[in-house]
């Protein structure tokens, strides 16, 4: 299944145009289940495995922070995704019963900023496998993944539904040969990684499947029930991110030690470069998603924007910016996400399960600014247990939050995970400010 079957009316209709338009009530939990799924194979997930990798520590270890970190995350994926079915609006519309209309701009600018910021990293990844390959230079790739992606993201349905009914077995067919393959060598411990505790590695792994909480509604809200979506996407997800993440990782163990990177463990491979092809066609399914939530997500603030001309311009941006980054800030940029929307989904799925009344999605939706302060407390105790780490013009953000953990006692090789205190604050300080309500109107049903 892929991001093609997320929309699916008729066999000929398309996705909603504007905001206007009510999204179709067509899939179950298979649907829910094989997106999701196919939307967790992606080669970003292997090549973030350096970044889990605990060095001169037993290779079970790390994989016990994947799949802890995939666990944490792909729940509370699904309890927005559940969210969005029973409602049925886009996610940045959904976060308008939270903060109110124009406060929920907010959230959607960040959304926008994540959402290129994704499918610039897609583009990369898809360029960089591919040159590699070929053994050709990046840029041509480049340019190929994005006008590629665009066209996607004008014809979704359409166009991915054709990549769609053979590249998802091609994709598990090529996975299933690289785990045979990789579990053929040795699988010395490894010496070299970039994680310092177990769990900063699960934060690594948190952030996959967070990223995709505001962006999850684009595509719940055309499922059937809640249950079905919720469950379709937690399992999908999750699944699919201990795969990738293993794979990575063991991939590292087994060919690490001459001294090569993900992809390069994986073209080592034999037949490697024919699997590796396989999912870098596949990888286009994500880059499309990304254009298209992008798209879907500026309707929050401008109803009648048509997708399709949004989606142009996004896809020419995250070209523009393919051609200059480099999968050296994939790092930073995941501990970023995670800061900004770790906090945000514990908000949101505390105040949606003490909500009063009903959750109002209108254009009248009144503000409610005093849930920003929960939001930013998270993101302020996700800097203080873990700061951003950026280097050259952004070396001043890491020093300066380093300073306050300092001024605070705190070590800064504490090792404790900043998603769970980021999410602990912000759902606690979040009950504190909504119970109250709850508790008064329960008291005048009574």
């Amino acid at each position: 299944m892929s991001t093609s079957d997320v929309i699916r009316p008729s066999s000929t209709a398309e996705a909603p145009l504007t905001l206007g338009e009510p999204p179709a009530r067509t899939l179950g939990f298979r649907d829910a289940l094989g997106l999701w799924g196919n939307l967790g194979i992606s080669l970003l997930l292997p090549v973030a495995a350096v970044f889990v990798v605990l060095p001169d520590r037993p290779l079970a270890v790390t994989l016990g922070a994947v799949v802890v970190g995939a666990v944490i995350g792909a729940l509370l994926l699904g309890g927005a995704a559940g969210i969005g079915a029973r409602e049925g609006v886009p996610a940045m519309v959904l976060l308008r019963g939270l903060l109110g209309r124009h406060a929920s701009w907010l959230p959607t600018a960040l959304n926008l900023v994540q959402c290129i910021g994704w499918a610039t990293f897609e583009i990369v990844i898809i360029a960089e496998a591919a040159s590699r390959v070929l053994d050709a230079p990046r840029w041509p790739f480049v340019l190929l993944a994005g006008v590629l992606a665009t066209a996607m993201a004008l014809r979704p349905l359409g166009v991915v539904r054709v990549l769609s009914r053979y590249a998802v077995w091609a994709a598990l067919a090529a996975i299933v040969y690289l785990y045979v393959e990789v579990l053929r060598e040795p699988l010395p411990e490894l010496t070299t990684g970039n994680a310092t505790s177990f769990w900063t590695a699960t934060d690594i792994v948190i952030a996959l499947p967070i990223s995709w909480f505001p962006l999850a509604a684009d595509y719940t809200r055309h499922v059937r029930s809640g249950r079905s979506a919720a469950t379709g996407a937690a399992l999908g997800y999750g699944l699919a991110t201990v795969a990738m993440f293993t794979l990575g990782v063991l991939a590292l163990a087994a060919y690490g030690s001459a001294g090569l990177d993900v992809v390069d463990a994986l073209l080592a491979v034999p037949l490697g470069a024919l699997a590796v092809l396989v999912l870098v066609v596949v990888e286009l399914d994500e880059a499309f998603a990304n254009l298209y939530s992008t798209a879907v997500s500026a309707q929050n603030v401008v109803a009648r924007i048509d997708r399709r001309v949004a989606a142009v311009v996004v896809g020419t941006v995250a070209t523009l910016l393919a051609l200059s980054f480099d999968i050296a800030a994939y790092e930073p940029f995941l501990f970023l996400i995670g800061a900004v929307f770790v906090p945000l989904i514990g908000v949101f799925l505390v105040a949606y399960a003490l909500r009063t009344g009903h959750w109002d999605t209108s254009d009248t939706a009144p503000a409610r600014l005093s849930l920003l302060l929960p939001w930013l407390a998270g993101f302020v105790a996700y800097q203080l247990t873990l700061p951003t780490y950026f280097g050259g013009p952004g070396a001043g953000w890491t020093a300066w939050w380093t300073q306050r953990q300092l001024d605070l006692g705190i070590d800064p090789a504490n090792g404790w995970s900043a998603s769970l205190v980021s999410l602990a604050v912000a759902a606690l300080l979040t009950t504190l400010l909504v119970l109250p309500a709850r508790l008064r109107a329960r008291r005048t049903a009574a």
